[in-house]
């Protein structure tokens, strides 16, 4: 196997081998037996150290299982193992096996075994992410302090260069027999003449690899051990310098010379990759007439199936579309579209990606600006394919405001835009706009604006998760005010305004601690204008209030699936939804004097005015604060505010949901978080006004400053909060769509981990995160809010 299978050994290296026994009359146990001797008895003749150190190392860890299975098996024992269970990447190790000892009938049969299983394995469920994951996992262990000295396993580096060509072989060498080569010179060459690579890529690409095996050669010879890292020391680069060049070249040998020629190299190892994969396609997708490789269209879609493309015939046909034709558009798009292509497959769903990048692209076509950007901004250009392979809801807002592709060139542009900008830029567009439908069109678009702008800076890792929050708040109060100006104006076309309005945030938006898709939780309060009776005040907030929903729901048009208007949700009203929408000043007064339930005082804690009167917002703010927080509270009430969140928990879980898995009301989620803070803010924010705040982090911050919760336990449930929320807005960046799970299906968590901040092909981290941190959220919840 590896080099040893290939005729490509270094001086100093393992032979990677597998043992294959037949078992001829024997049972295959005593064959297993009988041959497990025979091998080990093999390894310790040649790599034991008796007067004379050992030839080499003799390593088996490739068998099927690796170092789990048995060192020997029978013919058909590896036939089962590749059949049924065997990853992908272990057909790519069997591009390499060879016979190289033992019963010649034998080891024919054994390559003729697993030839058809090699190269049908390209069209393996998975194929493409076990391929991938191998590479991460290679590069993952490398350490930090050899990372940039690595010859053989860092970018650009052999590694990179074997994969790319094994992985070209197993796409296209199961029409194609002449490039089932072992070794990756021959394959190279075979990859270039049947037409899979350029002709000068693939010159290229060999130089490159040859330069690579040259420095790795020369090290190990000077040092005599297996090694493939660059030496440090000046001395030894000199040596190595020397060695490289040869004795006869005109070029003075340096470290500088050297080091400059490796790191040309590296880059341009890198470089190569993109072109041998996607210039052909280009090539094929825009019908050049052109000398350079082209392929046949079956080939096409097997080479973009092999890197990821679910659908490849649709995503020839975006790369036609984008690449067809003589215009600089053409020409542009043929030159950027090899790097981009690689980088939409790097996402969790390329397909998609591609087509909303050739939305973009026909959208901005015509632009002096677009394809500049993409072409001098590798950073623009990179964000833009990871956004569009890895969230539905950015791609369709760019696809509907493309302009907004400006903003990837520089960071300066993501930075949220607060409140008062955006009330500033509300309040100009409603002078110039008289009519109320156009004025709230408007001012719903400057929403869709700033939260695609938020959405991206996110993606960027501009913004941590407490700044997301404040700036899709503000970007919500801003259109709620925006809605209520709006209204009031409709109304008082048809006489004058008897009445101010208040709207009050409640629930999380009362927090700031929103999420995409978030909708806002809130109660509408009013006073009469002087003048005016209570019933003829009643009656036209009631018509105002009725207005402002119905403004902010009307969808944009073009609309868009992924995009959720602002459902105004007035639940949390007294008498809850069978209340009044819209009460007075004084009928807040009445009720929470005559009738309030200490569950009303517990919503009230996140009460925070949005929008309208501000008088009459801090006359609520007076009302209320005494009610939330009370000198107080009975053990009754205690006792009620515990019986109604085991009534919520056994009532609200919709049915089938998995306790464990559910973000809001599941087992250490959301919900168990926020009633522990807020028990402790009616118990004690009467006395201690640091409790006196509507977001839940910093309530449960003071409560630990206040020593009324342990700091370990006030860590694990804000890990947990956190997680959980980060999560629900994970959920609809990916799919365009509100969940409150933590999703079950491996590609949808695979979305969510990476939003989450996980490293590619690490879902399953993040799955096992959220559950154990949840779990013992729970167990803090349940000893410090029911006392157990």
């Amino acid at each position: 196997m590896g080099k040893c299978g290939a005729r490509e050994l270094n001086y100093i290296s393992d032979v990677d081998v597998i043992y294959v026994v037949d078992p001829g009359s024997l049972e295959d146990a005593k064959a297993n037996t009988i041959g497990t001797a025979l091998a080990s008895g093999i390894s310790r003749a040649i790599s034991s150290v008796a007067r004379e150190p050992g030839l080499w190392e003799v390593d088996a860890n490739l068998r099927p299982e690796g170092k789990s299975g048995p060192l020997v098996r029978t013919l058909a024992s590896h036939e089962t193992y590749y059949a049924r269970w065997a990853e992908s990447w272990e057909f790519q190790a069997l591009l390499k096996a060879r016979a190289i000892a033992g019963d010649a009938a034998l080891g024919r049969a054994y390559e003729e075994a697993v030839a058809p299983l090699i190269w049908s394995s390209a069209g393996r469920e998975g194929f493409v992410e076990s391929v991938q994951a191998m590479r991460r996992r290679v590069t993952e262990n490398i350490p930090a302090a050899e990372e940039q000295r690595q010859i053989k396993l860092g970018r650009g580096g052999l590694r990179d260069v074997e994969f790319t060509v094994q992985l070209l072989q197993l796409v296209h060498g199961k029409a194609d027999e002449s490039l089932r080569r072992r070794d990756t010179t021959s394959a190279i060459a075979a990859l270039s003449a049947g037409g899979y690579i350029g002709r000068s890529d693939a010159a290229a690409f060999d130089n490159a690899y040859r330069y690579l095996r040259l420095l790795e050669h020369r090290i190990q010879l000077f040092q005599l051990r297996r090694t493939h890292l660059m030496p440090v020391a000046e001395p030894a680069q000199r040596s190595l310098a020397k060695a490289v060049l040869g004795p006869f070249s005109s070029e003075r040998p340096s470290p500088d010379s050297l080091l400059t020629a490796w790191q040309r190299t590296k880059r341009s190892v890198r470089a190569l990759h993109e072109r041998i994969f996607y210039r052909p396609l280009l090539n094929t997708a825009a019908k050049l007439s052109s000398e350079d490789a082209k392929l046949t269209p079956e080939a096409a879609q097997g080479r973009l199936a092999a890197l990821g493309y679910r659908d490849p015939q649709g995503a020839m046909r975006h790369i036609e579309a984008l690449t067809a034709g003589v215009s600089r558009r053409a020409a542009l798009q043929r030159q950027l579209l090899p790097i981009l292509l690689d980088w939409l497959a790097e996402g969790v769903d390329p397909d998609a990606g591609l087509l909303a990048f050739r939305r973009v692209s026909e959208a901005l076509g015509t632009t002096h600006w677009y394809l500049g950007l993409l072409r001098d901004s590798n950073a623009a250009a990179e964000r833009l394919c990871h956004m569009l392979s890895n969230s539905r809801l950015i791609a369709d807002l760019l696809e509907v405001s493309p302009e907004s592709v400006a903003w990837l060139g520089q960071d300066k542009d993501l930075v949220p835009v607060g409140f008062e900008a955006q009330w500033q830029e509300i309040i100009a567009k409603m002078s110039r706009h008289s009519d109320p439908e156009s004025a709230m069109r408007l001012i719903r678009l400057i929403r869709r604006r700033e939260i695609l702008r938020i959405a991206i800076a996110d993606s960027a890792g501009l913004l941590d998760q407490d700044q997301v929050g404040k700036a899709l708040a503000d970007t919500d109060r801003a259109a709620v005010l925006g809605a209520l100006r709006v209204a009031e104006g409709i109304v008082s076309a048809t006489g004058p305004l008897k009445t101010t309005v208040l709207v009050v945030a409640m629930g999380r938006q009362g927090g700031r601690e929103i999420g995409y898709g978030s909708d806002a939780d809130v109660m509408y309060v009013h006073r009469a204008l002087p003048g005016f009776s209570e019933t003829e005040a009643q009656e036209q907030a009631a018509r105002i209030v009725a207005k402002v929903s119905s403004l902010l729901t009307q969808p944009l048009k073009p609309a868009i699936m992924a995009e959720r208007v602002l459902q105004m949700d007035a639940d949390l009203r007294p008498e809850g939804k069978n209340g009044a929408m819209v009460r007075s000043l004084d009928s807040f007064a009445e009720y929470y004097r005559r009738w309030s339930l200490i569950w009303e005082a517990q919503a009230l804690l996140r009460a925070r005015p949005m929008a309208g009167d501000d008088a009459l917002a801090a006359d609520f703010l007076k009302l209320i604060d005494p009610i939330r927080y009370p000198d107080t509270v009975e053990e009754q009430d205690v006792r009620e505010i515990r019986r109604v969140k085991a009534r919520v928990e056994s009532e609200r879980l919709p049915r089938g949901a998995d306790p464990a898995r559910h973000l809001k009301l599941g087992r250490g989620g959301l919900s168990d978080v926020e009633w522990l803070v807020q028990l402790l803010q009616l118990q004690h924010a009467g006395k201690h006004p640091a409790l006196r705040t509507t977001s839940t982090l910093e309530a449960l911050s003071a409560a630990v400053d206040l020593g009324l919760l342990d700091a370990a336990d006030a860590g694990l449930l804000a890990d947990a909060w956190r997680l959980a929320s980060r999560i629900r807005s994970a959920n609809v960046i990916w799919s365009g769509k509100a969940s409150d799970l933590l999703p079950s299906s491996r590609r949808d968590l695979e979305a969510v981990a990476r939003w989450c901040g996980y490293e590619p092909g690490h879902a399953a981290a993040l799955e096992e995160d959220y559950l154990r941190v949840s779990r013992r959220a729970r167990a803090v919840f349940e000893r410090v809010f029911y006392g157990h």
